[in-house]
């Protein structure tokens, strides 16, 4: 490695040290959120079983078969 890239990299890992320790002192420093739990009593409801109307079966659709067409035979000579 050049002296260029040792050099940058020594920048670049600095930095991001010093980066890392201003944000964990400002996290430290924010006040944190109240998390209220908040439990709703459910009551059991009745389970309510809807009245379902039976469905008309419809006949399956039928396929129409594809017209074969017939060949055509040539007149015999006589």
């Amino acid at each position: 490695m050049n002296k260029k890239k040792k050099n940058a990299n020594k920048k670049h890992r600095k930095n991001q040290e010093r980066v890392r320790k201003l944000n964990a002192i400002s996290m430290s420093k924010a006040k944190k959120k109240v998390v209220k739990k908040v439990v709703e009593e459910t009551k059991p409801e009745a389970k309510k079983t809807a009245a379902k109307k039976p469905a008309a079966k419809k006949p399956a659709a039928k396929k129409t078969a594809a017209k074969k067409t017939t060949a055509k035979k040539t007149a015999a000579k006589k």
